[in-house]
């Protein structure tokens, strides 16, 4: 008696059949660039403007970073993307004690307007499109960056970019929070008010499944916490008096670009379909760039092996094509020493170059969607969109992301997740090439990246004499307003430009906020 083949079972749960047929998905009807906008935002895709190539970049100083954004703008490079040390993302200026050992070692120091200045000299900042990977503090280094234009002359509706600003998921994954999660979500609205007045070409948020994906979600529970957190946004911006229609058309979300390419490209189709409806059916939106999903992806982080690094230029350059064939905006893809060292200048070349070859060697620019209608991709799509809409209905339940987070749910299912990812691994039953198969004892003899220790000392010195030379009574007067601000119901961004302005650091704002708002601790 024959034994039965094991099943073959995605992250998901979604049991994969040996083959499809017609009978599998019954595909979908619309052309590209139409609701519910599986196949794509834009009717041409790629034909009309290929993806942002966007590399993720940022350590050291200020001054160091922006050599590597020059040197990847004038290798082809089409976009940048900042990466902010600890201390930044989590409100601490360089010379706090708390930051010691930290600054510009998982990205660049940002302390103040200056080192902003320095950070974007030489760079054209009404032609080049910036991404900021910044949350709790994102309100603070958008004012920066507008600031920075404005002495140069560059006026708030030539600026083009996008601020992370989501700091729901840093409760649920990545863990760089600074206040509880209501006063975040004041400044996260706060900012979308703020940009639809003085910088309306910037998309006001960057709403995450990347990090809750890199903490061992499934890529059903990716979509579904992504989506739900979009959904909290979206009402805390209805309640602020905000339209669906005119906050809508600037958000943009932040995808995973993960191993299982074909589930991959049927997560970001289900993302649009789902997204559309739920701008529709509950915000009562009706522009079309209300409704449509764009999004970011990054290729695995989580998926980069320590362990014969040289393997990853292969899972990267997998990962980037889903992102590609599932219609990705802007894509970053990571260098092959990630698991070991901030990238060195050959490997981050060599991410840019995986991108270039696939844009313009692989003839993947030429259609829209080229998988759509493929009965296993669509019966994918379909079954993503049916187990992300389960876990939304689940959360609402909960009475929405916010209070499934303050309750520990959302955290307990990607625990759950994670945990089934490594025993499997662990087990031998998932297998890492060179990790748990096919490894090899000789050590890999690679160049890698190394943190000047100076670095830190010079941030530190600049920012204290940053603070010996401006007008103390001014800082004071500044920050004053801020509390005020904050206290009322009025937008705090005007007061906190102002203290920017007057060279108030991040540091200082942040612990002002700190005094008034408390800070959040993890369950």
């Amino acid at each position: 008696m024959a034994i039965a083949p094991e099943p073959r079972v995605t992250d998901s749960g979604i049991e994969v059949k040996p083959a499809y047929g017609p009978g599998d998905a019954s595909g979908p009807a619309e052309p590209p660039g139409s609701f519910p906008f599986t196949r794509g935002p834009y009717p041409d895709m790629y034909r009309g403007r290929p993806w942002t190539i966007r590399q993720y970049a940022g350590f050291g100083s200020a001054e160091e970073t922006n050599e590597r954004f020059r040197t990847l703008l004038a290798q082809g490079q089409t976009g940048l993307s900042v990466a902010f040390d600890l201390p930044t993302q989590l409100g601490y200026d360089s010379d706090n004690p708390v930051a010691e050992g930290e600054v510009g070692r998982t990205g660049v120091a940002i302390d103040s307007v200056d080192d902003m200045a320095r950070l974007l000299e030489g760079i054209p900042l009404d032609e080049v499109s910036t991404s900021m990977t910044i949350n709790a503090p994102a309100a603070l280094l958008l004012l920066c960056y507008e600031l920075v234009a404005a002495e140069r002359g560059v006026p708030g509706d030539a600026l083009r970019g996008t601020v992370q600003n989501d700091v729901l998921k840093e409760y649920v994954a990545r863990g760089n929070y600074i206040f509880p999660p209501r006063p975040s979500m004041r400044l996260a609205t706060d900012l979308f008010a703020y940009c639809a007045e003085r910088l309306p070409r910037w998309n006001t948020i960057s709403i995450s499944g990347y990090h809750i994906r890199e903490a061992g979600s499934s890529a059903a529970q990716e979509l579904a916490f992504t989506l739900a957190n979009g959904i909290a946004y979206c009402e805390a911006a209805v309640a602020a008096g905000l339209s669906p229609d005119a906050f809508g058309a600037r958000l943009s979300f932040f995808f995973n670009a993960h191993n299982d390419a074909l589930q991959e490209v049927a997560k970001f189709r289900a993302a649009r379909r789902l997204w559309a409806t739920i701008m529709r059916d509950r915000f009562g939106a009706t522009s079309p760039a209300a409704q449509a999903l764009r999004f970011h992806a990054q290729t695995g982080g989580s998926t980069l092996t320590a362990q014969q690094p040289e393997n990853n230029l292969v899972r990267v350059a997998v990962q980037a094509l889903s992102a590609i064939y599932g219609g990705a905006q802007s894509i970053h893809t990571n260098a092959f020493d990630e698991a070991l060292a901030i990238p060195t200048e050959r490997s981050a070349m060599l991410a840019l170059r995986t991108q270039q070859v696939l844009m313009h060697e692989a003839g993947t620019t030429s259609t829209a969607d080229p998988l759509g209608g493929s009965w296993y991709v669509e019966a994918l799509t379909d079954e993503l969109e049916a187990k992300a809409v389960e876990l939304i209905a689940r959360i609402d339940e909960l009475g929405g992301a916010v209070a499934a987070i303050e309750a520990g749910w959302v955290q307990q299912q990607i625990e759950e997740s994670a945990f089934r990812w490594q025993r499997e691994v662990e087990q031998g039953e998932r297998v890492i090439v060179g990790v748990n198969r096919y490894a090899r004892d000789e050590p890999e003899l690679i160049e890698l990246h190394r943190l000047d220790p100076d670095v830190e000392r010079a941030q530190v010195g600049r920012t204290q004499s940053l603070r010996a030379g401006r007008d103390a009574a001014a800082v004071e007067a500044s920050v004053a307003q801020v509390r005020r601000a904050a206290e009322s119901e009025e937008n705090i961004l005007p007061a906190l430009r102002e203290a920017l302005l007057a060279r108030a650091t991040i540091g200082e704002l942040c612990d002002a906020l700190r005094e008034l708002w408390g800070t959040y601790d993890a369950r």
